[in-house]
């Protein structure tokens, strides 16, 4: 493949930086994007720098917080005068929760999906013209299994978040296909080392219903799902060989020119799923640690 211009969102850490330093590693150039670079990033910013010195990387740091439209609109207009052009866009970013669904308040269900959703649109709002304008480009968007139907409890904001975006993801890929606009649709499993994604999750805002639960049958259930968590996870599921796997398989094109359901790709899930499905029906998964459907 030949080198291409990355933006990736969300990548001070956890998948994203390690989707940006894999990609950088390729022969890409990337742009990590992250929020408050001369802030709380900083020091990830200067690790970033040190590393592409250290290892030759074309890897660069863009300011862009997805829950701004002048930041990205800013990060975009960049990184475009810059480069010249985008190829590929990462929609990475995102946020978790982790706690009884009643005890978080619509506030925080509507700031979840804000950064979880709407900061997709921000973006398609501001790479997606330049695409359609050179008539070629790769949206991937970075899922989660509760897409595919693995919905542990405790988690239903984010699910419920991710499940959004995973439906408007399919319909992008139906409407930007004639453009020459191809879609991957990335599912990671259950990742709980190796990325920041549980350590960081937020927690409920209603301490009373969050009690409630705790002196009910629910007590201890959370730190139950955590165990659970652990147990179910593969010993393969590493975290740094995620981005390096998913991205070998997403930049593979179709022989034919793509039709209303072809442009779909079949999605990347690295878990051990034994069905799911795409926005063209179900299909089984393979019996591997890294299986496609």
């Amino acid at each position: 493949m030949s080198q291409k211009i990355v933006l990736v969102t969300g990548a001070s850490s956890g998948f994203g930086r390690l989707t940006a330093e894999a990609l950088a590693r390729a022969g890409h150039t990337v742009y990590a994007s992250m929020r408050d670079v001369a802030g709380r990033n900083a020091a990830k910013v200067a690790s970033l720098a040190a590393l592409a010195r250290q290892q030759r990387l074309d890897l660069r740091v863009v300011e862009l917080d997805v829950q701004s439209q002048a930041s990205v609109d800013a990060a975009v207009a960049s990184v475009l005068g810059e480069a010249g052009r985008v190829d590929v866009l990462v929609h990475n970013a995102g946020h978790m929760v982790f706690g009884p669904a009643e005890a978080f308040t619509p506030e925080q269900y509507a700031e979840l999906y804000d950064s979880n959703v709407l900061g997709t649109q921000r973006v398609n709002r501001a790479v997606p013209p330049h695409l359609r304008g050179r008539r070629e480009g790769l949206l991937v968007w970075v899922s989660s299994s509760s897409s595919a139907g693995g919905t542990p409890p405790y988690l239903a904001p984010y699910f419920g978040a991710k499940a959004a975006m995973d439906a408007i993801a399919v319909q992008y890929a139906r409407e930007l296909a004639r453009w020459g606009i191809e879609t991957s649709i990335v599912v990671p499993g259950a990742f709980i080392s190796g990325t920041n994604h549980f350590a960081h999750a937020g927690t409920p805002a209603d301490p009373e219903v969050l009690a409630a639960y705790e002196a009910g049958p629910d007590a201890g259930f959370g730190d139950e799902i955590r165990r659970a968590f652990a147990a179910i996870v593969p010993p393969d599921a590493d975290a740094p060989r995620w981005p390096t796997r998913s991205w070998t398989w997403s930049t593979r094109r179709p022989a034919a020119a793509p039709s209303a359901c072809t442009s779909i790709p079949r999605r990347t899930v690295p878990t051990s799923a034994s069905r799911c499905s795409t926005g063209c029906g179900p299909r089984c998964c393979t019996a591997s640690a890294w299986p496609t459907c």
